[in-house]
C-alpha cells in the first residue's frame, strides 16, 4: 500500500514538471528578422542555410523549430545542434563532428592497405569525411567480412580514435588476422551410385594436400563451394538423374575458428533414360533444319549437358535471325514406373530486333577502337547471335583481356531494338621470355626478349629478342600493326643482326648476317590468314679456326659475303581455345621463302601442324608434326647459313639445342636441307593442384632429326628419339616450360641436355 502511495506521488511530480517544462519550451509564433549561425569552423555557411526549412521573413514555430533541427542532423556533420532566440533573431548554436584526418592500418599482411581503405570508403569511412561512431562500427564489421572472405575466420579488428588539433581525428585499425581457416573434412552423404572419394575428387575444394600452398584449395570460399556443388549437381544431371538435388549444405567453423567441416546432404533419385523428343511451339517453318540441332537421343540416359547445348544452339538459332529475345524451355514429362523421360523442346522466338548501341566497358587501359575492330555485329543491324559469338571470339584472341562477357539489354520505350555491352578487364600484355640449356661442353647458353602486345593501349606490339649467348649472339626487332588498314591487313617489320660461332674462342670461325623485312597478312576468313612479304640480308662467313669444308666451299664459290632477297608467303590457320594454354583445337602454318635475287639463291618452306584434344576434364592430348625442306635452282650450293637445326625445346628434347644432324670432324652441327620433328604430350594438372589449368604436368615423347648434308659422322641422317616428364606454368613472365628428357635412340657424337626450361614457348 505505501508502495503504491510512493508511485502515485512520483508520477504526479513528474506530471507537473513535464507540464512545467512544456511551458517553458514553447514558443510563439513570430515573424524572423534574420538567423545567425554560430560554432562554424569547417562546414560552409551555405550548407546549414540551404537546409533550414525556414527563411528570414516566415513565421516561427515550434514545427519550424523541430523540422529545423532535424534537417541539420540530418546532414550527418553536427555532434549537437541548439535554436536560441534572441529579439526576433534565430541564433543555430552548432558543434561540428570532428573530421577525420587519416585512416591507417596496424597487423594488414593479407590485404594491401590501399584495398583496406576502399572497402571503408564504401561503407562511408574515409579521408577527410565527419568522424561518425556508427560508420566506425561499420567499418570495423566491413574489415571482418573481408578477412573472413580471405578464410581468416579468427581475425580481430581494434579500431583506436585519436583526436588532434583543429577538431580532427585520427583512425587506426590494428588488425590481428591469426591463421587461415582451412578446410579439415568435406562429407557427402546420401550417395550410392557414386563413391563419396569419386564426387569428392570432382571439386575444387579439398581438404588440402602437399601443393596447397599454391592452389589454396583447402580455403574455404562460399563461391568456389557452390561451384563446386554445381559440379556435382552437373555430374549426375549428366548421367541420367534428372531428379537429383542438394537438400541442404552445412558448413561449420570448429571453435578454434581455423578448421572448417563441410556436408552436403543429396538425394541421388532414379536413372532416366530419354524416349523421345518433341517440338512445340513456333519454330519459324524452320522445324527441319532446328531437329538437326538436337544432340539429345532417345534410348541413352538424360543429359542434362545436351539439353543445355541443343537449347543454346536453338536460342543461337533463332538468333541468326534477328530474333535476340527468343525463349527455348525443356519441359520433361516423366514416366517413373519405366524410369523413361519424354523431352518437350517448347520455343518461343518472340520479337525480332535490332542492335541500336554497342557498348565497351572496363577497358581502363586499351583503346575502344581497339575492341570494335574486332566486332563483326554492327550498330543499326539486325541481331545476329553467330555474328555476336563471333566477335566476343575475336576479342578474347586479342589476349589483352582477362575477361570477356557480352550481355544484351532492353532498350526502354522500343521493343524492337538491344543495346550490347561487351565488359572487359585488361590484363598485362608485357612478357618475357627466357631460354637456358647447359652442357658440359659449351657452359650455359641464355636467351633472352621482351615484347609488348598491346603497346599503349593501341593493339599494335613491339618486341626485342637478344641471346647473350658468347657463341651465338643475336639482336632482332620487329613490331606488328594488326591493322595497318581498315580491312584488317597488318604490317610487321623486322630488323635483326646476329652473329654464330661454334665455339667461345674468338680465333674460331663466325657466321654474321644483317638485314631487314617487311611482311602482310591479309585475313582471308576468320581463322585463316595469308601472309607475303620481302626482305633483304647480308651475310658473312668471318673465317676462322676450323672453318667447315662446307663454309669454305661455298665461300670460294660465292664469296665470303653474300647478299639474298627473300620473298615469303605463308598460311595460318588457329582455331585453338587458348594460344597460352590450348585444351581444344587446331594450329596449322606453312611457310616458304624463295630468294629470287642477290648471290645467295634458295627456296625453303615449312609446315607445322599442331591437335589438342581433351579426354577428360583434366587430361589433354597434344600433337605436334612439323617439316621443313630446302634447296637451290640449278647447280647452286643451298646457302649454308640457311639450313635446318634440330635439338632441344621445340625439336627433340634432352638433346642440345641445334645439335642434330650433320656434323664436321670436330663435331660442329652443319645443319642440313631438310627436318622433321614429331612430338607427343599428355597434360594433366600438377599432382595438388586441383584442377588448376595454368599449373600443369606433361609427359612426352619426341622424335625427330635433320639430313640433307654430308657429314662425318655417318648417323647423321638418321632419327633421334626421346621421353621425359615436364612442367608447364603460365607465370607472370609467361608460359614456362622445364623438361627432364632420357634420350631412347641416340648415337656417339650427340650432345645430351637432360634438364631444359623456356620461358615463352609451347611444345
Amino acid at each position: 500500500m505505501q508502495f503504491n502511495r510512493f508511485c502515485l506521488r512520483t508520477a504526479s511530480c513528474v506530471a507537473v514538471l513535464a507540464f512545467m517544462a512544456g511551458s517553458a519550451w514553447a514558443v510563439n509564433p513570430f515573424t524572423v528578422r534574420d538567423i545567425r549561425i554560430e560554432g562554424l569552423q569547417r562546414v560552409e555557411p551555405g550548407t546549414v542555410f540551404i537546409s533550414l526549412p525556414v527563411r528570414v521573413g516566415d513565421v516561427y514555430n515550434d514545427e519550424k523549430s523541430s523540422l529545423a533541427i532535424r534537417a541539420l542532423f540530418d546532414l550527418g556533420l553536427f555532434k549537437d545542434v541548439r535554436i536560441e532566440i534572441n529579439d526576433d533573431v534565430l541564433v543555430i548554436v552548432v558543434e561540428e563532428r570532428p573530421t577525420i584526418a587519416e585512416v591507417d592500418f596496424v597487423g594488414t599482411k593479407e590485404f594491401d592497405k590501399d584495398i583496406l581503405k576502399k572497402a571503408l570508403r564504401d561503407v562511408g569511412l574515409a579521408d577527410g569525411r565527419p568522424f561518425d561512431k556508427a560508420q566506425l562500427d561499420r567499418a570495423e564489421q566491413e574489415l571482418k567480412r573481408q578477412y573472413i572472405n580471405r578464410s581468416l575466420y579468427a581475425a580481430e579488428v581494434v579500431s583506436t580514435v585519436t583526436p588532434i588539433e583543429r577538431n580532427r581525428v585520427n583512425l587506426t585499425f590494428t588488425v590481428v588476422e591469426g591463421e587461415p581457416a582451412k578446410i579439415s573434412e568435406i562429407r557427402i552423404v546420401g550417395n550410392q551410385v557414386f563413391g563419396e572419394s569419386t564426387l569428392r575428387d570432382l571439386f575444387d575444394l579439398d581438404t588440402g594436400g602437399w601443393m596447397s600452398w599454391y592452389t589454396k584449395s583447402d580455403r574455404y570460399s562460399r563461391a568456389k563451394l557452390n561451384a563446386d556443388i554445381e559440379t556435382l549437381r552437373s555430374h549426375y544431371l549428366s548421367r541420367g538423374y534428372i531428379e537429383f538435388k542438394v537438400d541442404s549444405t552445412q558448413v561449420a567453423i570448429l571453435p578454434n575458428k581455423t578448421d572448417i567441416a563441410i556436408t552436403i546432404n543429396v538425394t541421388e533419385g532414379e536413372r532416366f533414360i530419354v524416349s523421345g523428343i518433341k517440338l512445340e511451339g513456333n519454330f519459324l517453318g524452320k522445324e527441319e533444319e532446328f531437329k538437326s540441332l538436337v544432340t539429345i537421343r532417345p534410348g541413352q540416359a538424360y543429359n542434362a549437358d545436351e539439353v543445355a547445348r541443343t537449347t543454346k544452339a536453338f536460342t543461337d538459332y533463332f538468333g541468326n535471325f534477328g530474333y535476340a529475345f527468343a525463349r527455348v524451355i525443356t519441359r520433361p514429362e516423366i514416366d517413373r514406373e519405366s524410369n523413361r523421360v519424354t523431352l518437350v523442346l517448347q520455343a518461343d522466338p518472340s520479337r525480332r530486333a535490332y542492335v541500336r548501341r554497342i557498348n565497351v566497358v572496363g577497358n581502363s587501359r586499351t583503346r575502344d577502337m581497339v575492341v570494335r575492330r574486332e566486332f563483326r555485329q554492327f550498330e543499326a543491324s539486325w541481331y545476329d547471335g553467330d555474328k555476336i559469338k563471333l566477335s566476343r571470339d575475336r576479342v578474347d584472341r586479342l589476349g589483352y583481356f582477362k575477361e570477356v562477357g557480352i550481355e544484351t539489354q532492353d532498350v526502354p520505350g522500343s521493343p524492337d531494338q538491344v543495346d550490347l555491352t561487351i565488359n572487359v578487364v585488361d590484363k598485362p600484355t608485357g612478357s618475357l621470355s627466357l631460354g637456358a640449356g647447359f652442357s658440359s661442353a659449351d657452359g650455359l647458353g641464355i636467351s633472352f626478349g621482351l615484347r609488348q602486345d598491346n603497346a599503349f593501349g593501341s593493339g599494335n606490339s613491339l618486341g626485342v629478342q637478344i641471346n647473350t649467348s658468347k657463341i651465338n649472339r643475336v639482336i632482332v626487332f620487329n613490331t606488328t600493326d594488326p591493322y595497318f588498314t581498315q580491312d584488317g591487313v597488318s604490317r610487321t617489320i623486322d630488323v635483326y643482326h646476329k652473329s654464330s660461332s661454334p665455339y667461345q674462342d674468338q680465333n674460331y670461325y663466325q657466321l654474321v648476317s644483317s638485314g631487314g623485312s617487311l611482311r602482310f597478312g591479309v585475313p582471308f576468313t576468320e581463322i585463316d590468314t595469308v601472309y607475303f612479304g620481302a626482305g633483304v640480308e647480308t651475310t658473312t662467313i668471318v673465317p676462322g679456326t676450323a672453318l667447315p669444308t662446307s663454309y669454305m666451299a661455298y665461300a670460294n664459290q660465292y664469296g665470303y659475303s653474300s647478299t639474298a632477297v627473300p620473298l615469303t608467303a605463308g598460311w595460318a590457320r588457329d582455331s585453338r581455345d587458348s594460344a597460352l594454354s590450348p585444351n581444344s583445337g587446331r594450329y596449322q602454318r606453312a611457310y616458304a621463302e624463295w630468294s629470287a635475287a642477290g648471290e645467295a639463291r634458295y627456296l625453303r618452306a615449312t609446315y607445322q601442324y599442331q591437335q589438342f584434344i581433351p579426354l577428360s576434364k583434366q587430361i589433354t592430348v597434344a600433337f605436334n608434326a612439323e617439316a621443313g625442306w630446302g634447296t637451290s635452282p640449278g647447280e647452286s650450293a643451298f646457302p649454308v647459313f640457311k639450313k635446318f637445326f634440330g635439338g632441344g625445346l621445340g625439336s627433340v628434347r634432352g638433346f642440345e639445342q641445334g645439335s642434330l644432324g650433320p656434323q664436321d670432324a670436330s663435331g660442329v652441327a652443319l645443319g642440313g636441307t631438310s627436318k622433321l620433328n614429331l612430338n607427343a604430350e599428355i597434360l594433366s594438372p600438377f599432382p595438388g593442384s586441383g584442377n588448376d589449368r595454368t599449373l600443369r604436368m606433361y609427359a612426352f615423347a619426341d622424335v625427330g632429326g635433320v639430313a640433307g648434308t654430308d657429314g662425318v659422322n655417318d648417323n647423321a641422317n638418321s632419327l633421334r628419339a626421346s621421353v621425359g616428364i615436364g612442367v608447364s606454368w603460365i607465370s607472370p613472365m609467361g608460359p614456362l616450360r622445364l623438361a627432364f628428357a632420357k634420350p631412347i635412340k641416340k648415337f656417339d657424337g650427340d650432345k645430351i641436355q637432360n634438364m631444359q626450361f623456356q620461358i615463352g614457348t609451347n611444345f
